[in-house]
Parts: structure tokens; sequence; C-alpha cells
């Protein structure tokens, strides 16, 4: 055991990933009954810990994201279906597109958490940001390097890897492509199948088209619950895939059509930060007696919507929401 555990975390993955110690050693009570306990105690590539909940993610789009009925719909069946084939011809591949605070992050937090039984803190569940992780476009060579072996190294140790990539149109256009041989419709690339994987993509790319559709039902006294999908995907795949300002920007991924799904995201409006402040309330335990409910009004109030006459959207959706309630509270 090392001072800084990885000795020990090796071990544990080891362990997880040695099932076949049980026919080597001939199967002994004493060795499945290590194993058995083993497995209970630590994460591991496994039903026990690997196992998705439809109803619960279900429940969770209801109550817990607000105004993103097509999101919601679209999250629902794409990951249930895929959940449910044993034997998908490709990753999963979600790209989703909106402004700021319109719940991207948020989403895909849930689709961990009723997946994965760590939810984000799973071992098997691996975020990148673009800024972060890739701060250097001048050395995206080396970034394509270590991003497919370390893509390569995760779906080794478990065919059912989650791979979210944050701030995805700042990333350099060849290293965005670089990810393209891991959602092919291959059997096995060098050995390793990534049928399994899922693949969720987050940008803002898009987002000024989809608050322009938005916008443009709104002006016309159309609900926003009367948008559909098709009011929206052409003319976002479009304007992802032309936008020289993005790492999208003719993209083979998109080219090849090895996105399963462009998911919209629609900017919020009153009654929807309304929502995300009662929700962070309650989350914090706190009941609604007059005090709070002074307190909300001034906070989601407080924000800024745009048009500015009519103040229709929230332009930073419920991003603010936590902060603004640390203050007011």
């Amino acid at each position: 055991h090392s001072k800084d555990g990885k000795a020990e975390g090796g071990l544990q993955l080891w362990m997880c990933d040695m099932s076949f110690l049980k026919t080597m050693f001939g199967m002994t009570a004493f060795l499945a009954s290590y194993l058995d306990v083993f497995y209970h105690f630590h994460e591991c590539c496994r039903p026990e810990w690997i196992s998705f909940n439809r109803t619960a993610l279900e429940a969770d789009l209801e109550s817990k994201l607000f105004g993103q009925h097509i999101a919601s719909s679209i999250i629902l069946k794409a990951v249930n279906g895929f959940m449910k084939n044993k034997y998908p011809k490709k990753p999963l591949v979600l790209s989703l597109h909106g402004s700021t605070g319109t719940g991207k992050n948020f989403v895909s937090k849930l689709i961990a958490e009723n997946i994965y039984k760590e939810g984000m803190e799973s071992r098997f569940v691996h975020v990148f940001t673009s800024t972060l992780h890739f701060p250097h476009p001048s050395q995206y060579l080396t970034y394509k390097s270590q991003l497919q072996q370390w893509i390569k190294g995760n779906v080794s140790k478990c065919e059912r890897s989650m791979f979210i990539f944050d701030e995805m149109d700042k990333m350099h256009p060849d290293l965005i492509d670089s990810i393209k041989p891991h959602l092919e419709y291959y059997d096995k690339l060098d050995g390793v199948s990534y049928r399994k994987a899922i693949f969720i993509f987050l940008s803002n790319a898009g987002g000024d088209s989809i608050t322009r559709t938005a916008l443009n039902f709104w002006e016309d006294g159309r609900k926003r619950e009367e948008m559909e999908l098709k009011d929206l995907e052409t003319m976002l795949t479009l304007a992802v895939f032309n936008n020289n300002q993005s790492g999208f920007f003719h993209a083979s991924l998109i080219d090849k059509n090895l996105v399963d799904f462009f998911v919209p995201f629609l900017p919020l409006e009153y009654s929807h930060v309304v929502q995300c402040a009662l929700a962070e309330m309650k989350a914090r335990r706190r009941k609604p007696d007059w005090d709070v409910a002074v307190k909300l009004v001034k906070v989601v109030k407080d924000l800024v919507y745009f048009p500015k006459t009519e103040r229709v959207f929230s332009v930073k959706g419920c991003k603010t929401i936590v902060s603004k309630l640390d203050y007011y509270t």
C-alpha cells in the first residue's frame, strides 16, 4: 500500500477485472465468498454497480429539469433504448446544445446517477473540460495521443464507461476528430469494443439559433411546449457544423453522422427560474415560509432577462441561482 493510495486502488481494480480467478482456482467456496464481499464494498464493472433505472431517470427529469420538454423526451428515450440493447452497434453519442444555465451539465449528472451507483463519483464516469484539460491549442497533437490512449484504457477496464466532454466547442477541431474512431460501428478497434460506452458532448454552440427559434415562437404567440425537435434539429446541426468559430466546424464526427442525437436546450423563462430556486431551497431543507418566499422573489427578479423590455428569457438561466441564494439567505 503506497502513501498516495495508488497501490491499493490498483489492487482493487485488478480484483474487479480478475473474475477469471474463480475459474483458475476451481471456484473454491472461499474464493467465491471473498470475491463476492470484495465486489460488494469496492466499485467494479458489474451489475451491482452499473444498472440503469429508467423509472428514476424519468422521475428526475420530470421533477428536477425545468423548461426542457424536448431535451427530457430525447434523453429518456435515447438512454433507455441504448441501455436495453444488449448488443448495440455503436456507442451512444449525445451532443447537448444551449446557452448558459439551461441544464446541460445537470442532465449529464442525472444520467450518471441513474446508471452508476456512485453517480458522478464513479470511477467509470470520466469528465473532460476543454479549457482545463486542453488549454493550449498548439499542443493538440500531444493531447490527441493522450486522449485516445485514455479512452482506450478506460473502456478496456469497463465497457460501460461514460465520457463527458464539457465546452466541446472550444476544443481544437483535430482533437475532436481524434475521438471519431471510438464512435464508429466497429466490432473492435485495436482489440477493444467501444459499443457499450456513452459519450456526452456539452457546448454552447448553436445556442443563438435555439434562442432565436424560441423568441420567434414567443413573438408569434405560440407556447414553447408546441416546439418540437423538428423545429430545431436541422437548423441546430447546420449552425454547429458551419460555425468556423467553433471546434465543431466541419467536424468529421458530425459529417459521418456519428452523433446519435443533437439535443437542444431552450432558454429559460421567469417561471422556470422560480422552479430552480424552489428546488434549491428544497435541497437545503428550507421550509417555504413567507420570509423565504420574499427572498426567492428578490433572487429571481434580480437576474438579467431579455428582451430588455419584456424580460422573457433569463440570460444566464439558472446558473447563478445558488450564489444568489447564498447572498440573500
